[in-house]
């Protein structure tokens, strides 16, 4: 058997944890890191060597992966003061699963490597916790054909769809259309309910109506019956999504494309933010419609 590289894991939440937890099932050695004294402590009960600092986590591993909630946090992490550019060698490469903005991910991949003459796989991921648990992610990366030997193992046990957009920095022009799909999916399904509703039929027939015609969909069968019974319980978070669809406004506005659907998708997600609902589920745009 094919021995697994060594990981330096940074950040332990939301995807990280049931990430790590699959890995260390799949027989990897992981040092892990989290802001969060809980993360680290439940991170360490099913495996993970939980480390109190950045740089002891990466130091001497094989791969440094990074699931971090925003581009702050990434940048930080890898150049702030007790940032792991410090200590990172040429023979490493970071893997970066974390959602962050095109541009200033590109810069921070070309400053790394002119730096450390680390290699940096962008490779956001898509299918959320659970299927982050199962090792059924879909990956979507930048890298450099050279990179890809270093990755493939760990790319195997993680995904059941990998695949390379091109050079780094385009894994995150991937992931910046999957949540452009995603928001406005998520408004449009959410607006199907309130229909289904209001016509007064048995909206929760609807899913099954709707079965292999043009309207189905992972993301309908998945979230319609969650909208549905109001199951607003976080597999993600509204403040995620809304913080996604802000960079897909952002970065098409870069390229002077009009996105208007997104905008409107962005609009509801603003109102749930403004209403407190930050931390409620991504479906809790139902709420919107409950009004």
């Amino acid at each position: 058997m094919k021995k697994k590289p060594s990981i330096g894991y940074i950040g332990l939440g939301l995807m990280g944890g049931p990430m790590t937890q699959h890995l260390v099932k799949k027989s990897y050695e992981i040092h892990g890191f989290d802001i969060l004294e809980k993360q680290r402590e439940a991170a360490q009960a099913w495996g993970v060597i939980a480390h109190q600092d950045l740089q002891s986590t990466v130091i001497g591993r094989d791969l440094i992966v990074l699931n971090l909630p925003t581009t702050a946090a990434v940048e930080d992490v890898v150049f702030g003061d007790q940032g792991i550019a410090q200590v990172i060698k040429p023979y490493q490469c970071v893997v970066d699963f974390s959602t962050i903005k095109v541009g200033t991910g590109k810069k921070l991949i070309q400053k790394l490597l002119q730096e450390t003459g680390c290699a940096w796989v962008d490779a956001p991921v898509s299918g959320g916790p659970m299927a982050a648990g199962s090792g059924t992610l879909t990956v979507m990366a930048g890298a450099r054909e050279q990179d890809l030997p270093l990755i493939q193992t760990l790319m195997d046990d993680v995904s059941s769809q990998f695949s390379v957009v091109g050079l780094p920095g385009s894994g995150l022009v991937a992931k910046m259309l999957n949540q452009l799909m995603v928001g406005c999916l998520h408004a449009v399904i959410a607006e199907t309910v309130a229909v289904a509703e209001g016509a007064g039929i048995d909206a929760a027939l609807i899913p099954q109506a709707l079965t292999g015609g043009h309207a189905d969909g992972v993301a309908f069968q998945l979230l319609y019956p969650r909208m549905l019974a109001r199951d607003h319980a976080p597999r993600g978070y509204v403040r995620q999504l809304l913080k996604d669809l802000d960079m897909v406004q952002d970065y098409a506005g870069s390229l002077k494309v009009p996105t208007p659907m997104t905008a409107q998708a962005q609009t509801l997600y603003r109102m749930l933010a403004h209403w407190g609902h930050t931390e409620l589920d991504t479906s809790a745009i139902m709420k919107v419609y409950d009004r």
